[in-house]
């Protein structure tokens, strides 16, 4: 299901869209690839729909638009992907290429979680459950990410507040952790 440079395939069991990301770049030599990291992210914040996600990861947010876009649209950030609240997939970074998800942040004491990680967002907030769909659709891109990277096991499966404590507080109390492991050892 996963390309040779790391781009799930578009006739996959779920809705998939590849939308590029300038902000990436290659992995450390040797690096491998051992961490999947849940995020979320609204835009504008507590609001869904509208390809705000879509257009920050590619620079092309309109500062204009909101308050809120004027802070951030300078920012250049990515994830490898994105689970809309319908449960549809759109990919921005190979999974093989490093995207700039996690930002300063820490595993069992190894720093720069990017070199290592997979990053994951699921639209939503910290404050609101994620959809049924979401989690069909992050269950099933889990198993295949488990597949392809094998050292990605379900105890190596962290929010982002795991790695980044302090600093960020998603996917947030909303997470279903349990229901999601449980969906993964079925």
């Amino acid at each position: 299901m996963i390309d040779r440079k790391g781009w799930l395939q578009l006739d996959a069991p779920i809705r998939v869209q590849h939308r590029p990301s300038p902000n990436f770049n290659q992995r450390p030599n040797g690096a491998d690839i051992s961490l999947l990291v849940i995020h979320n992210i609204s835009l504008p914040p507590g609001c869904y729909g509208g390809g705000f996600i879509e257009q920050f990861f590619q620079n092309r947010l309109p500062k204009d638009e909101h308050p809120y876009f004027a802070e951030i649209a300078e920012l250049q950030v990515s994830a490898h992907g994105l689970i809309d609240r319908s449960g549809g997939f759109t990919q921005f970074v190979g999974f093989y290429d490093r995207a700039w998800h996690a930002g300063a942040s820490e595993y069992h004491g190894r720093s720069n979680c990017n070199d290592f990680s997979i990053g994951i967002e699921l639209e939503g907030c910290d404050t609101e459950p994620f959809s049924v769909d979401q989690y069909r659709c992050l269950t099933w891109l889990s198993r295949v990410i488990m597949e392809c990277f094998p050292a990605i096991s379900v105890e190596r499966i962290v929010g982002h507040s795991d790695i980044a404590p302090g600093r960020k507080t998603d996917p947030g109390p909303c997470f279903d952790w349990v229901g999601y492991r449980h969906s993964l050892a079925r």
